[in-house]
C-alpha cells in the first residue's frame, strides 16, 4: 500500500468527514451527572460503520448513580499478525452547550461553512472520532502482517472515566504490547505530545447559614456573603501556598480555580441559607494531592463559616510515558510525515483518558493537532485539521500495522 496515495484519498475525503462528523454531533450526548441522557443513541449511530474490522465488541455498563442508564463503550479491531494493537482512543460524551444565546448556530444542530463544522461536540471528541475512523478504514481491506489496527470509543470521560476506560483497563482489555494514542489534547501545529498529567482534585464546598427575608438579613445568616470571600480567599492561598513550577508542563504551575456555583434562591428578596461552591484544582506531581485537599479543609475551617468541604474527584497522575520505547519513535515519525517536524514531549494540566493507562503501568501518548474551542460555545473542528490528523494516524498505521 502506497502511503501518498492514502494521504491523497484522505485529502479527497474531506466533505465525506465532516457529513459524518455532522452526522455525530447530531446526536446528544451529555451523560446523566451533567442533566444527559448518556451516550447510548450515539454509540448505536457509530455501531453502524463498523464494517470491516474482525472483532467488534460492545460493553454497555451500568450507571449505579442513575438508575436504568447504561453507558457504552466500544472495541473495534482489525487484527494483525504480530503482538500488540495501535489504539486511537476517543471518547464519546460532551459536556453541556453552556449559555445559549452565545452560540451563533444551535449547538445540536451541526453547520458546515467555510470548510469548518460548528457543533457541540466538534473538537471534543468529534475530531478525535473521525479522525481515526478515516484513517483506519484505508486499512481495513489489506492484511495486516504488523500490529493489530483498533479503535476504542468510549463513555463517561467528562466526568469520572469509571464506566468507560478505567472499567475497560481494570478487565484487562489492553496490554503492554499495544500503542495507545489519546486525540483529546493538541496544539495549533501538532508539535506537541502529552506524556503526563498533574494530578486533578475537584472540591465541593457547601456554606450555611440561615434563610429570611431580604428586608430582615439581621434575622437570618446570609451564607453567599460569608461564601464569597471563601471563593476569593482560597483562591488566593492555594496559589501561595503551592508556587512550585516545573517547564516540562503547560502551563507551568499548578492550577486552582473556582468554576461552579449553585443557584443560592431563585428570587431576589430572599437571604440565602446556603451557598455552594466548586474549585477545579490541577497539581502538579510534586505535590501530593492529599496533603493538598488537607490545606483546603484547614483553610475554610479557619475561617469560622459553617463549611463542609467535599470531594467531587480526585484522580493522582500516573508515571509520564516512556519517549524511549519503539512505538514513540513511530508516533515521532509519524508526526514529523505529515507536519514536517518532530514532536516535543510535554505535560499538562488537563485530565485525558492516557492517565489511567499510565495508572496501570501502560504507557500512552495524548496527540492531536489544531484546538482551541472545546468547553467554549461556537465549538467547531476546521476539516483541514481533521485531515490532517487522519493522516498522521495513517502514517502511524502503516509503519506498524501493514510488515
Amino acid at each position: 500500500m502506497d502511503l501518498p496515495n492514502v494521504h491523497r484519498r484522505l485529502e479527497e475525503s474531506k466533505d465525506a468527514m465532516a457529513s459524518f462528523l455532522m452526522g455525530i454531533l447530531r446526536i446528544p450526548a451529555i451523560g446523566p451527572a451533567n442533566g444527559g441522557d448518556g451516550e447510548m443513541a450515539r454509540a448505536d449511530h457509530l455501531m453502524g460503520f463498523l464494517d470491516g474490522f474482525d472483532d467488534v465488541r460492545r460493553f454497555d455498563v451500568l450507571d449505579k448513580a442513575h438508575d436504568g442508564v447504561l453507558r457504552p463503550n466500544i472495541l473495534a479491531r482489525k487484527t494483525g499478525r504480530k503482538p500488540g494493537t495501535v489504539w486511537i482512543v476517543s471518547h464519546t460524551d460532551t459536556v453541556t452547550p453552556g449559555d445559549l444565546s452565545e452560540w451563533r448556530t444551535p449547538p445540536f444542530e451541526p453547520t458546515y461553512r467555510d470548510g469548518t463544522v460548528y457543533g457541540l461536540g466538534a473538537e471534543d471528541n468529534g475530531q478525535a472520532i473521525v479522525s481515526s475512523f478515516f484513517a483506519a478504514k484505508q486499512f481495513l481491506s489489506e492484511e495486516l502482517n504488523g500490529m493489530s489496527l483498533g479503535l476504542a470509543l468510549v463513555a463517561d470521560e467528562e466526568t469520572t472515566s469509571a464506566m468507560g476506560i478505567q472499567w475497560l483497563i481494570e478487565r484487562g482489555h489492553f496490554s503492554e504490547d499495544d500503542l495507545i494514542i489519546v486525540p483529546d489534547w493538541g496544539t495549533t501545529d501538532g508539535t506537541l505530545v502529552e506524556v503526563a498529567e498533574k494530578h486533578l482534585l475537584w472540591v465541593k464546598i457547601t456554606v450555611r447559614g440561615k434563610q429570611t427575608h431580604g428586608s430582615t438579613p439581621h434575622r437570618g445568616l446570609n451564607a453567599f456573603a460569608a461564601g464569597a470571600p471563601i471563593v476569593d480567599g482560597l483562591h488566593r492561598a492555594l496559589k501561595e501556598r503551592y508556587p512550585g513550577t516545573d517547564d516540562m508542563f503547560v502551563p507551568p504551575a499548578s492550577t486552582f480555580e473556582p468554576t461552579r456555583a449553585l443557584e443560592t434562591v431563585g428570587n431576589v428578596n430572599t437571604i440565602p441559607g446556603t451557598f455552594t461552591f466548586w474549585m477545579d484544582c490541577r497539581i502538579l506531581p510534586c505535590y501530593d494531592a492529599r496533603q493538598v485537599l488537607g490545606f483546603i479543609k484547614e483553610w475554610v475551617a479557619a475561617t469560622g463559616a459553617d463549611a463542609e468541604v467535599a470531594v467531587e474527584q480526585r484522580t493522582v497522575s500516573g508515571k509520564p510515558s516512556s519517549v524511549d520505547t519503539d512505538h514513540y519513535r513511530a508516533l515521532e515519525s509519524a508526526v514529523e510525515d505529515v507536519i514536517g517536524e518532530r514532536p516535543k514531549a510535554v505535560g499538562i494540566g488537563g485530565g485525558t483518558c492516557a492517565n489511567f493507562f499510565r495508572l496501570a503501568g501502560m504507557d500512552a501518548y495524548v496527540w492531536q493537532s489544531g484546538g482551541g474551542t472545546l468547553h467554549q460555545p461556537n465549538e467547531c473542528l476546521p476539516m483541514d485539521i481533521a485531515v490532517r490528523d487522519a493522516k498522521v494516524f495513517a502514517s502511524l498505521f502503516h509503519k506498524l500495522c501493514l510488515s
